[in-house]
């Protein structure tokens, strides 16, 4: 099974960060993630960020920074890779059933995709390596 990249949003207001809650009849319904989606072929993650928020959320992106982590999405042909982004706009979920800013304490008492999960729990690691919520602005 060749891999599928998917992008994932990192955007941070103040120490909360946004998270979408998946539709209920799809895969891992119900759960929080970091909003996103896959990267077409011909698409940077950069492009797949913009494009995915503009659709989903009507945000327009501003800023795209490196790579900060990638998860492989068990029993599934996806490879989450999560982005710091900035954007413009207040979010208005048209794929989620709802969003929310949440500290990296509420997410981590928060049911969350299991790769987002698996995020959460690098980020909050990482802390103490300058990897915190507060560092993923543009530098």
């Amino acid at each position: 099974m060749n891999p599928i990249r998917v992008v994932a949003a990192v955007l941070r207001r103040g120490d909360a960060l946004l998270v979408g809650r998946r539709p209920s009849a799809k895969r891992h319904g119900g759960l929080w993630e970091f909003p996103g989606g896959k990267v077409e072929p011909d698409e940077t993650p950069a492009d797949a960020a913009q494009r995915e928020l503009a659709e989903e959320l009507e945000l327009r992106v501003t800023y795209v920074g490196d790579l900060l982590h990638s998860v492989r999405d068990e029993a599934s042909p996806y490879i989450i890779e999560f982005y710091p982004v900035e954007s413009e706009g207040e979010p208005v979920p048209h794929e989620h059933s709802d969003v929310a800013w949440l500290t990296l304490d509420e997410l981590a008492s928060s049911p969350l995709a299991p790769a987002d999960a698996k995020f959460v729990s690098w980020l909050a690691g990482a802390a103490d390596q300058d990897r915190s919520p507060g560092s993923i602005d543009r530098r």
